[in-house]
C-alpha cells in the first residue's frame, strides 16, 4: 500500500523561506527520510517551490483556463511530500506519528496522509486517477 504524506503550505514556504527557523529541523527531517529508507519504505520526498512558480489548469465547459500562481489560500497548498510503501494502514500510521514538526519545533503546522490507489485497485478506473465511474 502507497501513501502520501503531504506537508501544508504556509504563508513563509510560499514566501520561499525554508521551513522552520530551528535549526534541528533539517537534520532531524534528514534523520527521519533516513529511517524511512532504511526500513526500505521511502519511495519518494521533496520539497515544492512556491504556488508563484506554477500554474493551474482549470477544466469546464468544454475549455481549458490557465492561471498563473502565486494562489492566495495557502491551507490548499502543498509545500512537499512523501511518499511511502507499506504493508497497512496502521504501519503508514505509525510512520506519520513520526514525523518531525515540518515547519520546526513549536510552530503551527500540518500533515496530511492519504493513500494512492494502485493499478490493481478493482475500484480505480484506467487512468489511475480515481475511482471508476
Amino acid at each position: 500500500m502507497r501513501y502520501i504524506i503531504i506537508v501544508r503550505a504556509t504563508p513563509d514556504t510560499e514566501a520561499g523561506s525554508s521551513p522552520g527557523s530551528d535549526e534541528t529541523l533539517r537534520p532531524a527531517l534528514a534523520a527521519y527520510h533516513e529511517q524511512l529508507g532504511q526500513a526500505g519504505v521511502l519511495l519518494d520526498a521533496a520539497g515544492l517551490k512556491p504556488s508563484r512558480d506554477g500554474w493551474r489548469i482549470r477544466y469546464g465547459s468544454g475549455s481549458k483556463q490557465v492561471a498563473n500562481g502565486p494562489f492566495a489560500e495557502t491551507n490548499e497548498l502543498i509545500a512537499g511530500y512523501t511518499l511511502i510503501q507499506v504493508r497497512d494502514r496502521e504501519e503508514a500510521m505509525e510512520w506519520a506519528r513520526r514525523f518531525p514538526a515540518p515547519m520546526g519545533e513549536g510552530m503551527p503546522a500540518e500533515i496530511e496522509v492519504r493513500e494512492l490507489y494502485d493499478t490493481d485497485d478493482r475500484r480505480a478506473d484506467v487512468s489511475g486517477l480515481g475511482p471508476a465511474r
